[in-house]
């Protein structure tokens, strides 16, 4: 794999460098005339995107809604897709899922949606095969909204942005970079599209050589992968943190929309000759092979053969990073799993939108075809991505050479990658062919002293391991033979259950709400001045969405804003909640500091005091780089609920999760310096004067002033970064909901 770090030119099928930036090579591009065709900005470089269509799943559906309707929604004006994959175990909370789903079925009906009941589709298979079009674009509240390599592109947000499609207005953006992914040669048998992804992933994430941008996949190697096979690594550009991908489309592609019924969606489309790229990956796909993610991220990437021969260096680097995730709260080790040299896996689980697809899982039922998986602790669960997937794997006999190896097949369900199916035991260490193994996302509660961990593979690894009764084996080390068996879509399993309304919005229907379904909370306007308590200082190198507000079991409470901000940073700082509650409700104990740092700014400078005196007040945490993994908005929401007016930190790990917290009214602070030496720690109070004018005027910086417990005030310095003159306002009005309503 080779990265170019400069500009490259595609010209007769091949990239060359580029001596200097072409402005018009860059208009040549596929993601250019994509973009610009959604673009109603006029402007190229400040894009303002329309949507052709948006979808959500069941634990962001609800808020999304309640958002837009507090802000006027009266219909759906673009197709929008209510999938209930997340929330599909109405055993969790009482019935608090299961109301979720019916708000959600009578929202459709009375705006005008489609709504997939559970257990039949993960959202972005639905997707696929019912929305995708070539040159559309597609918008959705999960972060692995990815169908560039059926040539739509599309992009996972937080709710807020699905919320604005839905009141008619835009996604603003500036223009992004975009980047070539050019492939050559043919993976080798046993190597799977988790495979090149991860190596990918691997190569890019810790440089953010494609943060933000769009990968746009060319090169004669495109033509050598299958459509579930480039679906495969699409999915996984989401980890990479770029804003989208892309991919041109060929025979194969239209053969994939013909069998799902749908031939008119499909149209080719290439890059022009002379195509400009900011930058470019060359990928030998035949050099590609079987890779193993091991905790706790998807750029934690080595290739299994690599792991079996240096595993105790490699599990000692594997605890390394425990240990900066977890400290001492837990003693982490997979050296236990380590028998006779080799090492042993508890679980294996093939599941959802990356691993879920039909491609997927009859090369592991061709792979474990015959075979035995033992009796012993491993377990292989496979889930289906959508029922006519299921239904093709049981009429061509996948799932009896599944089951008859051992395995436990299960349907439609997005639980095994957010932590909320197939929990491990303490101690254990599970396999998946899934999107994240984050720390705390397979269902540990460190808080607890409850821990596992997972490792992301390819489905075809993955069943050459159970094949192996549990022990870590690359799939080219048995030479399968793959059968190939043709796909055969069946669309009359969502004529029957789906709900589409068409288009027709049925303004009579009640929506049907539940105990647990609340109203957003009331939020104030940004005030003149800011005084704000940093109740939570986080050093990690990376902190992801998950550790702001975990998923699993908490994600049934994502209905209840107040309810689910009960849960806030709960596995990574416990006494978060406390404290931004005794700030956001001016506790004596509160009162009395706020009374102590208004002194101390007076002694520095009297005005500065007067001014603090009567600032408006809130929370905020530290974090190096927030914001990576999931597009939740809740992750925004719930320290807004919790009295949060801003973040400070020295980046954002997305765009997601920087736009989450711009929609709910909080300030992206950037403080430039690093993490070490800072001028205010966890505790301590931040005054920012003239913070309204700041963000009225589009001024690059301001002064803030750290209060120190014993006194001492730090003059330093923060930013805000590029905000759209609409992002400013939300900001100003306190939240989105504010804006609109106002």
């Amino acid at each position: 794999m080779k990265l170019w770090e400069t500009g490259a030119i595609y010209k007769n099928g091949k990239l060359t460098a580029a001596d200097a930036p072409s402005a018009d090579g860059a208009k040549k591009t596929l993601a250019y005339s994509i973009l610009q065709k959604h673009n109603t900005s006029g402007d190229e470089s400040k894009l303002k995107i329309k949507f052709d269509k948006i979808t959500s799943h069941d634990i962001t559906y609800v808020g999304i809604i309640q958002t837009a309707r507090a802000s006027g929604l009266e219909k759906f004006p673009i197709p929008y897709v209510l999938t209930n994959c997340h929330n599909s175990l109405c055993a969790v909370g009482g019935t608090i899922n299961e109301d979720d789903h019916m708000f959600g079925l009578t929202c459709a009906q009375k705006y005008g949606g489609i709504y997939v009941p559970p257990h039949q589709a993960v959202i972005h298979q639905f997707a696929r095969e019912m929305l995708a079009e070539c040159g559309a674009m597609i918008l959705g509240s999960d972060s692995h909204t990815r169908y560039g390599a059926l040539g739509t592109m599309a992009i996972g947000e937080g709710g807020g942005e699905l919320a604005k499609q839905l009141l008619g207005k835009t996604y603003d953006v500036n223009y992004p970079g975009i980047v070539a992914i050019y492939l050559t040669g043919s993976p080798v048998p046993g190597v799977g599209p988790q495979d090149v992804a991860l190596a990918i992933i691997k190569e890019v994430f810790a440089s953010g050589f494609v943060k933000n941008k769009v990968m746009e996949f060319i090169g004669p190697g495109v033509a050598n992968l299958s459509a579930d096979f480039r679906i495969g690594i699409d999915v996984m550009t989401t980890e990479t943190t770029c804003l989208s991908s892309i991919w041109e489309t060929d025979a194969k592609i239209e053969e994939w929309y013909a069998i799902h019924g749908r031939p008119q969606a499909y149209k080719e489309i290439k890059p022009q000759d002379g195509a400009y790229y900011d930058g470019a990956i060359e990928i030998d796909l035949s050099e590609i092979r079987p890779m193993i993610a091991m905790p706790f991220h998807p750029s934690c990437a080595y290739t299994i053969e690599e792991v079996n021969k240096n595993l105790m260096d490699i599990l000692d680097e594997t605890e390394k990073r425990a240990k900066v995730s977890f400290g001492d709260k837990v003693n982490f080790s997979l050296k236990n799993k380590v028998i006779d040299g080799k090492l042993y896996v508890d679980q294996g689980v093939i599941a959802g939108c990356a691993g879920g697809g039909y491609e997927n899982i009859c090369a592991a039922a061709d792979i474990l075809k015959g075979k035995d998986s033992g009796n012993g602790k491993f377990l292989l669960n496979v889930y289906p991505a959508s029922m006519p997937v299921y239904k093709a794997l049981m009429e061509n006999g996948a799932f009896s050479a599944l089951i008859g190896a051992g395995a436990i097949v299960k349907t439609a369900f997005c639980g095994p990658c957010f932590g909320a199916g197939d929990t491990p035991a303490n101690g254990a260490f599970s396999i998946r062919h899934s999107t994240r193994n984050f720390p705390n996302r397979e269902g540990s509660k460190i808080q607890n002293g409850q821990i596992s961990s997972v490792a992301l593979m390819d489905a075809r690894s993955i069943a050459a391991t159970a094949a192996n009764k549990g022990f870590l084996t690359a799939a080219t080390e048995f030479e399968p033979e793959f059968s190939g068996k043709k796909y055969y879509f069946d669309k009359s399993i969502y004529e029957k259950r789906v709900y589409d309304s068409k288009g027709l919005a049925h303004p009579e229907v009640e929506i049907q709400f539940g105990p647990n379904i609340k109203d957003w909370p009331e939020q104030k306007a940004l005030a003149d001045d800011l005084l704000i308590k940093v109740v939570s200082e986080i050093h990690d190198p990376v902190t992801t969405t998950d550790e702001l507000i975990p998923s699993g079991e908490t994600s049934s409470f994502r209905s209840n804003p107040l309810g689910l901000a009960e849960f806030t940073l709960s596995r990574k700082d416990p006494a978060y909640v406390g404290r931004a509650k005794a700030v956001r409700d001016l506790t004596d104990e509160v009162k009395a500091e706020i009374k102590n740092a208004v002194a101390a700014l007076s002694k520095k400078d009297a005005e500065l005091g007067k001014r603090a005196e009567k600032a408006g007040t809130g929370s905020t945490i530290f974090a190096v780089k927030p914001g990576d993994g999931s597009a939740r908005e809740q992750a925004a929401s719930c320290q807004r609920v919790l009295g949060a007016s801003a973040n400070i930190a020295n980046e954002y790990a997305t765009k997601r999760y920087r736009s989450n917290l711009i929609n709910w009214g909080m300030l992206p602070f950037i403080y430039k310096d690093g993490d070490k030496n800072l001028p205010f720690a966890n505790g301590d109070y931040v005054f920012i004067p003239g913070v309204k004018k700041m963000v009225q005027d589009k001024l690059p910086s301001i002064k803030a002033y750290a209060v120190k417990a014993g006194g001492a005030v730090n003059e330093f310095e923060l930013s805000i970064g590029d905000l759209t003159d609409d992002e400013r306002k939300i900001i100003l009005a306190g939240c989105l909901i504010n804006f609109y309503r106002d």
